[in-house]
């Protein structure tokens, strides 16, 4: 009868060019198979891979799609060079969904695996089943009769169609795994869309959308939702999303993982790169993760390749897609480095005590430039546990203000002279520093004076005694070099008060620092005045001595 006849008209050469050596690899040509059940609303997807005694013996893919009537069979599947967007979306769709194909050579994949293809599917309650030879096609001159199996069997089965592969040309065993792998990679899996995968001594397994990192240690996540990355970005970009990850250690180059990929549609567009010449950072190493790009789908103009390899980049709106690429990976790369910095600076303080961050940061520019090269090459990849204690040797040589042992600081200066100390306002925390001093001599010994006056009061000279016994005693002062020390402390404290107080007090410090006093001599002036105050913590005050 007329109406049972199946009918595909084509060029031989298509089938040759466009089927079998574009979807020699399973994975790609399953791909196809799968899209065309995604295309056709389907929920679930079911691939067996069936070897008999280690040879593969046939494959079938399952969908529980809406199938396909016997007339859809020859307007539709059987129409080389199809493009289903053209046609809107179904009367009988169950739900919204954009479709992927958009070539129509798909089902030429089917020919790249087998030379006999046995299709069923069921809609509306009919089944229909026929038969795709290799052979035979490519005898044909212009068209191509397929054989049907079965013409609108009425049955009670869900709608869907079951796609079996046999002559399969391939003779190794199939590599399941792999299989799951590459599938994981090639869509982007959810609730709405599930693909199973049975093979020889494996039961169902679903593939997991993150399947494809699971040999990757991810150390840091960027959504790009959730990121603030499409911040402000142009209106055609604010709405992709997508996901990217970096790991702990670099990505193996044989992995296939370097690099972002590119979605459309659920599908990929855009094997994985960095969409940049410039990579010699050791950061694109690091990378991977994925973008769905579903726009690029809504151009008039098809700028998917054929193999669904590469995206058009020579198109002017593909260049402004790979220039927003390259703009987001580089902010990516600059809080990568942040935040791996971060973790270093955490690891080594759990390690060994020490805030990094904090201490280098109170170096001057010189010392700070070459201790962070050191700590750096230190806590290198798994070094930190080697060189752990290497760190706090050069932390104990280099402290925090390397140029005056800050930690040593009398603790009497450091609460008053710390704010201009940190702002680097040197004079002011020397000036701080001696002010405090004499007040400190003030407080213990009861004196108002200031100056020569206050200094003469408090320590006296001569032998100390009678007349000349002192407010303060720095030591019990019966030795020579007691006598000393206390003559001594006597005379430190005139320098510091004539030979600094006093022309720092007499102009606007901006005028003094580094005019008269350079950094290097406020610091110096910090250490006298620190020694001097510690010299007063361990002294004496005499209340006989008025």
């Amino acid at each position: 009868m007329p109406d049972q006849k199946l009918e595909m008209k084509f060029d031989p050469q298509t089938v040759r060019h466009l089927g079998v050596k574009m979807y020699s690899q399973l994975p790609a040509a399953l791909s196809e198979i799968i899209s065309n059940a995604y295309d056709a609303f389907a929920t679930e997807v079911y691939v067996d891979l069936a070897e008999n005694n280690g040879t593969p013996n046939y494959i079938t893919v399952t969908d529980n799609g809406v199938g396909l009537s016997f007339k859809e069979i020859n307007s539709k599947f059987l129409v080389i060079g199809r493009n289903r967007r053209d046609e809107g979306p179904p009367k009988d769709a169950p739900f919204k969904r954009a479709p992927t194909g958009k070539k129509g050579l798909g089902k030429l994949a089917l020919f790249g695996l087998a030379k006999t293809i046995e299709i069923e599917t069921i809609k509306d309650g009919l089944k229909n089943k026929f038969l795709l030879d290799y052979d035979a096609l490519l005898a044909s001159v212009d068209r191509y009769e397929p054989e049907v199996l079965l013409h609108d069997e009425k049955t009670e089965q869900a709608s869907g169609t079951t796609v079996t592969l046999r002559n399969l040309k391939r003779t190794s065993p199939f590599d399941v795994d792999g299989v799951m792998n590459s599938l994981s990679r090639i869509f982007m899996l959810d609730a709405d869309f599930k693909i199973f995968v049975s093979g020889p001594g494996r039961l169902l397994e679903e593939v997991d959308a993150n399947r494809k990192y699971d040999t990757i240690k991810i150390e840091f996540t960027w959504d790009l939702n959730e990121s603030g990355l499409l911040k402000d970005v142009k209106k055609e970009y604010a709405s992709l999303s997508g996901v990217l990850y970096t790991s702990e250690k670099p990505i193996p180059p044989s992995s296939g993982l370097r690099g972002v990929t590119l979605y459309s549609r659920g599908k990929l567009v855009n094997a994985p790169e960095y969409f940049s010449e410039s990579t010699s950072s050791h950061f694109y190493s690091y990378l991977t993760g994925w973008i769905a790009v579903d726009f690029v789908d809504d151009l008039n103009e098809d700028l998917i390749s054929t193999n669904r390899q590469s995206l058009v980049w020579d198109d002017p709106r593909m260049e402004g897609l790979r220039v927003f690429l390259q703009s987001l990976i580089s902010k990516v790369n600059s809080e990568w480095r942040e935040k791996r910095k971060k973790k270093k600076d955490d690891e080594i303080k759990e390690h060994t005590g020490i805030d990094t961050k904090a201490w280098i940061d109170t170096l001057p520019s010189d010392v700070k430039t070459a201790t962070q090269k050191i700590v750096d090459t230190l806590s290198g990849e798994e070094a930190l546990e080697k060189f752990g204690s290497v760190i706090e040797q050069l932390y104990k040589i280099v402290p925090e203000y390397a140029e005056l042992h800050w930690r040593h600081l009398n603790s009497g200066l450091k609460g008053d002279v710390e704010n201009y100390y940190k702002q680097g306002m040197l004079g002011e925390a020397a000036d701080q520093a001696v002010k405090l001093y004499f007040q400190r001599l003030r407080d213990l010994t009861g004196y108002t004076e200031d100056g020569e006056s206050l200094i003469g009061k408090a320590y006296k000279g001569g032998n100390f005694e009678g007349a000349n016994s002192p407010k303060i005693r720095l030591n019990p002062l019966q030795t020579e070099t007691e006598k000393s020390i206390q003559a001594g402390q006597a005379h430190l404290s005139r320098g510091a008060y004539t030979g600094y107080r006093n022309p720092a007090g007499h102009a606007p410090m901006k005028n003094v620092v580094p005019a008269i006093f350079s950094p290097m001599d406020c610091l110096n002036i910090l250490s006298l005045v620190s020694y001097m105050m510690t010299k007063l913590d361990k002294a004496t005050v005499d209340p006989k001595v008025a």
